[in-house]
């Protein structure tokens, strides 16, 4: 059996916000829609995010740090014959009818409501697209009640049947002997695996399972100023609810694509802008293209420096679920340029003369007697 924390490749003191982040990490990378027919890619993604549903939940986590498997119903103490202390609230019900000191029964027929599992997704946006909110169209793989069975896993024309060993339960009592007396298991059934039900013809389309996979469009909308890891809830969309319980949720997981010309720093942009030499010893008029495409025209000083900065105000990104607005920041760059015009390059001596800035007197750099070592 594969160690859980080495599927999601984690230390075991990870803690639970470690183990989240490395499992959105592991979903963008083996998600099977990025590898469609990847047999192995689906197989590894089943395992993390199985990995996920135990060490996600601190008391699973706990019971397999403890005893190697989150499973309530495994056994610990090979010696106890089967006794489950997860039942110990269907002991003392049993025996008192009701609970007894401070133990409740946690038993829970297999047949009783339960919550439909949460879906994770993540959904790639643009920095624009972050910056002015969008609405998109998202695809979701889901189970769904199999509508060629109504759900009974059984072939049309036939019924599942009651489970003759639980009589429809889905669990049985075992009655066992320790040296501490007689104990009372309660067990999934061997024969109906907790469904209390028996299918001797099994649906076609579902195989049995009432349900099929399919994909459900929805459309989201993504609201101005997220950011990277940033969580979207939608209520009730997740999986399906089980015998009459509610659905899961979905949670949208947003990722933001690196801009060519911005890198974002929370609510503030920042950008580049290269000027000549005269333009920066002068100063100047620049436009600078915003994110949105619009221009803003920038007055820069006479002297300003390589890596100066200079703000644009209110040019950044939204603040999420907020009017507030970040700044555009914008970097300087001198550009010395490569190759000159023999007037370029005659004007640009003259001004070192005049700045009393020795140069070389030829491309090389090189005169006088140092030269002729090269010559």
């Amino acid at each position: 059996m594969e160690d859980l924390y080495e599927i999601l490749e984690v230390p075991r003191n990870a803690s639970q916000e470690d183990i989240k982040k490395a499992y959105r990490k592991l979903v963008h990378q083996y998600h099977p829609d990025s590898h469609p027919g990847d047999k192995d890619i689906e197989e590894k993604f089943k395992k993390i995010n199985a990995a996920y549903s135990v060490l996600n939940d601190p008391e699973k986590r706990a019971k397999y740090d403890q005893f190697g498997t989150a499973d309530p119903k495994s056994n610990p103490f090979g010696g106890m014959g089967g006794f489950d202390f997860g039942d110990l609230g269907d002991i003392f019900a049993q025996a008192f009818g009701g609970g007894f000191g401070g133990f409740s029964s946690r038993s829970r027929s297999a047949n009783s409501p339960r919550q439909g599992d949460d879906i994770e997704q993540i959904v790639h946006i643009t920095l624009l697209e972050a910056m002015k909110g969008v609405t998109r169209d998202i695809d979701v793989m889901k189970w769904e009640t199999c509508q060629h069975c109504n759900g009974t896993g059984a072939k049309p024309g036939t019924k599942p049947e009651t489970c003759p060993r639980c009589n429809g339960r889905g669990q049985v009592r075992q009655s066992q002997q320790s040296i501490f007396g007689q104990f009372m298991s309660i067990t999934t059934c061997p024969d109906c695996h907790g469904t209390g039900k028996i299918i001797r013809d099994k649906c076609d389309e579902c195989g049995g399972s009432g349900n099929i996979r399919k994909k459900h469009t929805l459309e989201v909308k993504i609201p101005p100023g997220v950011t990277t890891n940033n969580r979207i809830e939608i209520p009730k969309a997740g999986e399906a609810g089980i015998n009459g319980g509610p659905a899961g949720d979905l949670y949208l997981i947003i990722d933001v694509e690196v801009h060519p010309d911005f890198e974002r720093d929370g609510a503030d942009l920042h950008t580049r802008l290269i000027l000549t030499y005269p333009q920066a010893v002068l100063g100047t008029e620049a436009k600078i293209k915003t994110l949105d495409g619009t221009e803003e025209l920038l007055s820069v000083p006479s002297g300003t420096q390589h890596g100066q900065i200079l703000k644009v105000k209110g040019k950044g990104m939204p603040h999420l679920n907020s009017k507030a607005v970040g700044d555009l920041y914008v970097h300087v760059f001198i550009e010395i340029p490569k190759k000159l015009t023999d007037k370029q390059r005659e004007l640009i001596k003259s001004l070192a003369d005049e700045m009393k800035a020795p140069v070389s007197e030829e491309d090389s750099g090189l005169k006088g007697w140092f030269k002729g070592l090269f010559s």
